[in-house]
């Protein structure tokens, strides 16, 4: 069956599991960003990546993302882009995938759009990028205003990530979009430091709500690494890479049940392995999910450099501390995580 049929024929089941979620938006708790698999020759591996979206899918996961910056979205050509939407949308039905199809322009952006939506995906996460005179908030949110008149009932997510795009979106700029652009459903927050944005998001939000049904959602990304504080803010969950998203499971369900003692408990226990994994590149978070089985090779596509043997070992050494006698090579059991009881609860994860 072609990509575009595959991805059609799958669409409406995880569109039924958006619209029979628990909460009025569905992007709240935990949507790993996912690596994108290559074999030692350059080649996708679409086998690996099948086994990594079926794998988060049953981890607690809310649903995934799919050609990031995490996924080397900018050394892939478009008909590689097809395949892995097709794969990813394939691979666990009723599990939702939202793609990024972020671009230099903005037909581009939307024509990715269109090609992520035609193959099953729930939504789309955008990013602008960097001109080389500031972008004024018109263009900006024009960017947004484009995808959802091209890509009618699409979900968008949109993305605050100044320090890879050099564009600084205001809080004020951020509310009119989610206020005026329906499609925008969810906004995936990395403008450092997150606990103040979001912060003073949550206070304009009070007084002026998005006019999306259900209001927009808050989901933190950076690896997770200010978890522990982002929850103190109320973001709704985590959108990001870190290759342990049962960890951003556990904080999430802790937060949400009120207990943000237990949240950071579990935050603090495992913050040396989200640094670790925090390092510039992604060949590091590439052999983390070789070494919890998903991946044959922890190939980064060229020029971007390998995980290094130093790095590996690094690596190796502090996941046998964050989990001492643990197979990570399938979903961590709830025990885990419950060297604290959550709320007088000890069964609440």
């Amino acid at each position: 069956m072609a990509p575009a049929a595959l991805g059609r024929a799958v669409a409406t089941t995880a569109r039924r599991a958006l619209s029979t979620a628990t909460t009025t938006n569905p992007y709240r708790g935990v949507w790993p960003i996912m690596a994108t698999p290559f074999r030692d020759d350059e080649s996708l591996d679409l086998d690996g990546f099948r086994r990594s979206v079926e794998f988060m899918a049953t981890t607690g996961a809310a649903g995934c993302t799919i050609v990031g910056v995490l996924g080397e979205s900018n050394r892939l050509t478009d008909k590689e882009r097809e395949r892995l939407i097709a794969c990813a949308v394939a691979a666990a039905p009723g599990f939702p995938i939202c793609v990024g199809t972020s671009h230099a322009g903005t037909k581009a952006t939307v024509d990715l759009s269109q090609m992520a939506q035609e193959l099953g995906a729930a939504a789309v996460m955008v990013t602008p990028t960097k001109e080389a005179a500031p972008t004024p908030p018109a263009a900006l949110k024009a960017l947004y205003a484009a995808v959802q008149d091209g890509c009618p009932g699409l979900d968008i997510v949109l993305q605050d990530h100044p320090a890879s795009t050099q564009v600084f979106m205001s809080s004020d700029l951020i509310l009119d979009i989610c206020a005026d652009l329906e499609a925008v459903r969810c906004i995936k927050l990395e403008a450092v430091p997150t606990p103040p944005k979001i912060a003073a998001l949550r206070a304009a939000w009070a007084e002026r709500p998005p006019a999306s049904v259900g209001g927009c959602t808050i989901l933190t990304g950076l690896g997770a690494l200010y978890a522990g504080f982002d929850v103190e803010q109320g973001t709704e969950g985590f959108m990001t890479g870190f290759a342990f998203p049962e960890i951003l499971v556990a904080i999430d369900a802790a937060a949400q049940a009120g207990d943000l003692a237990a949240a950071h408990e579990i935050y603090s226990r495992f913050l040396p392995l989200m640094v670790f994994e925090q390092q510039p590149g992604v060949g590091v978070r590439k052999e983390l999910y070789r070494l919890r089985g998903l991946l044959e090779s922890p190939h980064v596509r060229h020029p971007a450099p390998q995980v290094s043997p130093v790095a590996a070992k690094g690596l190796a050494d502090q996941i046998a501390r964050s989990f001492p006698g643990v197979d990570i090579a399938k979903p961590l059991p709830a025990t885990t995580f419950r060297s604290r009881p959550f709320g007088g609860e000890t069964d609440t994860i």
